[in-house]
């Protein structure tokens, strides 16, 4: 007997303009467009969220002619027009209008995490204060061997903070405190995540410049999600968090702009799918 195709966003209303890949059985919907734009026309659908979490990786603003060390070679830091700082007042604004929108839809008891450097996480921060999110924790994700700082007027930086929030203060969350505690090795987990970037085998058909491990987006996902919750990434990037989101069976939405990432994106899927990876998942059995 035939397999029957089952569309996991059968009880949504997605719109079917700018979908650039989709696997309804799978649950992957992926758009060619402005974040702003694509959050603005669900609005109008769902004012109440739809959302059960969040994942954000905006732009740092730190494409600005700055130097740092990749391979033992010192390099520009510039990752595209689309990191390049407009002046502290107007990337601020930005982070309000694509938070603000965020909040919108995520559902009464979603949660957001976003991730960034000090460039920008400040700003995040002070943006969620002012829109009414209940921060619940700040992480700091180390990563091991940094690269060194090159002028030696600086310590080494070696973390990025994540920052943890629901959409308000009525807000009941869900975590997964169990689970967090057994990949700890039986003790709470702290707000210290020694993750490695990215291995080589998630940079095989190309690489995004901001890339995060799936790791990362495991134990996110993982810990403030269940199976079936509607995940959505405003800024896709390389698609690391539909793939950790598929991996633990949980349905994703995500927008991406740049031609580039989009094809980067669409061939880790294609690739996903075609070799079942998700059986293979530590935290898929742990949850």
């Amino acid at each position: 007997m035939d397999k029957v195709s089952k569309n996991k966003f059968s009880n949504y209303k997605f719109p079917h303009e700018n979908c650039i890949f989709k696997n309804e059985e799978e649950g992957i919907l992926l758009y060619k467009e402005d974040c702003i734009l694509f959050m603005d026309n669900l609005i109008q659908i769902y004012p109440d969220g739809i959302f059960d979490m969040i994942f954000a990786d905006p732009p740092y603003f730190l494409s600005n002619g700055g130097i740092t060390c990749h391979a033992g070679k010192m390099t520009k830091v510039d990752k595209g027009s689309w990191d390049k700082s407009n002046g502290i007042s107007q990337n601020h604004e930005f982070n309000l209008k694509w938070l603000s929108r965020c909040q919108k839809l995520l559902k009464k008891d979603g949660t957001i995490w976003v991730t960034g450097t000090h460039h920008v996480i400040y700003s995040v921060g002070f943006a969620m204060q002012q829109l009414g999110f209940k921060i619940l924790n700040d992480i700091a994700w180390e990563k091991p061997n940094p690269p060194p700082n090159l002028s030696c007027r600086y310590f080494t930086h070696s973390t990025e903070t994540i920052i943890w929030a629901a959409k308000n203060e009525k807000s009941k969350h869900f975590f997964n405190y169990e689970t967090m505690k057994k990949i700890n090795y039986g003790k709470q987990m702290k707000t210290v995540w020694t993750i490695p970037p990215p291995a080589e085998d998630e940079k095989i058909f190309g690489k995004h410049p901001t890339q995060k491990p799936l790791k990362l987006l495991e134990r996110i996902i993982l810990a403030s999600t269940k199976e079936n919750d509607l995940v959505f990434d405003p800024f896709s990037g390389s698609s690391t968090t539909g793939i950790a989101a598929v991996k633990l069976n949980r349905l994703f939405v995500g927008c991406e702009l740049e031609e580039e990432y989009i094809n980067l994106s669409i061939k880790r899927f294609e690739d996903f799918i075609k070799n079942n990876k998700k059986d293979i998942s530590l935290f898929k059995e742990l949850a």
